[in-house]
């Protein structure tokens, strides 16, 4: 009995633990990637807290960092009359296709994560993709003709 007493208050603790963990974030001055024969580091100017590491070849102080994003929107030549406004946006995007067939194109909405949303097939030279009912958060829309893609535009809604 002691025993399962002790794995209920260990358990509890650790789920109790866990709901206060919070990831780092600071606003500073600048910051930037600095590269050369020994590597690369990222830095930023103007956090309040640091530590530095010497080291037998120099040192280096640690700071807050900052994340960063690398998104890769695709496009191929021939797409070049497709178009999504307005981004950012709040309830809706417009997808506007000028000059292109659209007997056979559609649309797939995805989430950060690569989960499928929405996706629909595009009737006209403009169609409406309602967004109201997403949290704030970006997200990618893609247009695909049969199972070729055509083009991707990432779509902040605020």
């Amino acid at each position: 009995m002691r025993h399962k007493k002790l794995k209920l208050n260990a358990v509890l603790l650790l789920g109790i633990g866990l709901t206060g963990l919070q990831a780092q974030e600071s606003i500073n001055a600048t910051g930037g990637n600095a590269a050369g024969s020994g590597g690369f580091a990222s830095y930023s100017v103007g956090q309040l807290v640091y530590t530095t590491n010497t080291g037998t070849n120099g040192s280096v102080a640690q700071g807050v960092q900052q994340p960063y994003e690398i998104s890769v929107v695709t496009a191929i030549e021939e797409a070049k009359g497709i178009s999504t406004y307005p981004n950012p946006t709040i309830d809706y995007i417009t997808l506007e296709v000028k000059d292109y067939e659209i007997s056979n194109l559609s649309f797939q909405l995805f989430d950060m994560n690569g989960k499928l949303l929405q996706s629909k097939k595009i009737i006209g030279n403009q169609t409406k993709i309602v967004m109201s009912n997403l949290v704030p958060a970006n997200y990618f829309v893609k247009v695909v003709q049969g199972s070729k893609d055509l083009k991707t535009f990432k779509i902040i809604k605020n």
